[in-house]
């Protein structure tokens, strides 16, 4: 784990080839093919390196979410085991870590007029507009999920209208025993390193033709996988709303928001062993072989 562009992707493929074993993603953004330089999704050589899994096997029209992706990494774990003792999962999408790790919380089935309505009303008034009612019905929600995913800001709003309680009050309350045991991993820096690295990034991603990438995809803005850093700003360029330059500033900015909500993140995980971006990757398999043991 870690923050964005600090080094998982390559970090992973180095150990995947040290443990000859594969490598699950849980990288949220990844599963859609049509989003590869945006999401700095492993390239056609990293993939070829090491087995991947869960990397653009899904389209940006399918409805695909995490209980889905729960699901298909716990039946894939079942067929790696049988030949693997260790695999190795990469991402920084926490709650798709947490799904897979430990089960999804348990939430109380909601009628879905009030997801047709909070969608409307994203559609009419903005995310700031939704946000500010998850404020007002749930600040623990407010502070902790990704306030500015729209998917999540509808979900947790969804359940606390729908239930009368918070969303926070249904999180944590069961937790999944699974058959296997994890050893958690993170990498990071200074914070100025990860902003710079972050900023570098961008900057790269626009050389290999990200805003190519968002064009073909205009016709498909719409859509919720796309309503995220990168391609939202980019789309506000193409609609004459915004100039590229401060298109690319946008980008570098909510990237680092992003970034800082993840550091928060894993703020709250204890049992995250933590090593520096530029540790030898010796190392690290030193350490991680005196645990697996």
């Amino acid at each position: 784990m870690g923050p964005t562009a600090i080094g998982k992707t390559a970090l992973s493929i180095k150990l995947a080839k040290h443990f000859d074993t594969e490598i699950i993603s849980a990288d949220s953004r990844q599963f859609f093919k049509e989003m590869s330089i945006g999401t700095a999704a492993p390239t056609p050589t990293e993939m070829t390196s090491a087995k991947h899994h869960f990397i653009h096997h899904k389209s940006v029209e399918d409805d695909y979410n995490v209980g889905a992706f729960e699901k298909d990494a716990i039946k894939l774990l079942k067929e790696l085991f049988l030949s693997n003792d260790v695999v190795i999962m990469v991402g920084g999408s926490g709650l798709y870590v947490d799904a897979v790790l430990h089960g999804l919380d348990e939430f109380p089935e909601i009628g879905s007029n009030i997801r047709e309505l909070l969608n409307k009303q994203l559609q009419t008034n903005g995310l700031s507009y939704l946000q500010e009612q998850l404020k007002q019905l749930d600040i623990e929600s407010y502070e902790k999920i990704a306030i500015d995913n729209p998917h999540r800001v509808i979900r947790a709003l969804e359940i606390s209208i729908g239930t009368g309680n918070p969303y926070s009050s249904y999180l944590n309350l069961k937790k999944e025993k699974r058959n296997f045991k994890t050893i958690t991993i993170g990498l990071t820096a200074e914070r100025e390193i990860i902003y710079d690295r972050i900023n570098r990034r961008v900057d790269i991603m626009m050389e290999e033709g990200l805003l190519d990438e968002v064009k073909s995809l205009t016709p498909k803005k719409h859509l919720n996988a796309l309503n995220t850093v990168g391609y939202k700003e980019l789309f506000n360029y193409l609609n004459d709303e915004w100039t590229l330059e401060f298109a690319i500033s946008e980008i570098k900015k909510n990237s680092r928001r992003f970034a800082k909500r993840q550091l928060t993140w894993f703020k709250k995980k204890e049992d995250i062993l933590w090593f520096d971006y530029q540790t030898e990757i010796h190392t690290i398999i030193k350490t991680l072989k005196k645990l697996y043991k």
